[in-house]
């Protein structure tokens, strides 16, 4: 019996880390989440990372300035880290069809994938991740949520070759 419960322990453990949402869950609300409005100006962001036994190792503010041309939404973003670091990241979205969003960004591999449905926003991508102990490929999987006019919460599960890492939790407002 124990040895059967040191397998199913762990196996629900990973299982667990596994659960999260997805893009077609039922809607909290009737607000239809266009990123190019919301994003569009100046936008702050509060957020963490917590590791995968819930510990959190990283807090961060981020200073968002957001511009639409009509095809593309270009994002820059200046991180400033809890330990004093800071880090620059400049995306470039663009709007592929009415739900559609496809992204790239210095460190990302590949194309960045997103997709709005309702008050939801799925945004995917794996990124050299710039480390206090040096780049990490990590992948993310971020589901954002339009709670208000001026308010998107954001849940990000990170991964590497699968296994999950941690969480990083966002608000971000929208300097109205």
């Amino acid at each position: 019996m124990l040895k059967f419960l040191n397998i199913l322990v762990p196996f629900l453990f990973i299982v667990g880390c596994g659960i999260k949402p997805t893009i077609d869950d039922a809607k909290l609300s009737d607000r239809n989440f266009s990123l190019e409005k919301f994003f569009d100006g100046e936008t702050v962001a509060y957020g963490q990372f917590q590791d995968i036994l819930g510990n959190v190792s990283r807090r961060f503010l981020v200073d968002i300035k957001g511009s639409w041309d009509g095809s593309n939404l270009i994002l820059v973003e200046d991180f400033k880290y809890d330990d004093g670091s800071e880090e620059q990241r400049i995306w470039t979205l663009t709007k592929a069809d009415q739900n559609r969003w496809v992204g790239s960004a210095e460190g990302v591999v590949g194309t960045a994938e997103g997709k709005t449905a309702g008050d939801m926003f799925y945004w995917a991508y794996t990124i050299d991740l710039p480390m206090p102990s040096g780049d990490r490929r990590v992948s993310f999987k971020d589901y954002m949520w339009m709670l208000s006019d001026d308010r998107v919460l954001n849940k990000a599960y990170m991964s590497k070759w699968g296994i999950p890492l941690g969480e990083v939790t966002i608000m971000f407002e929208k300097n109205l």
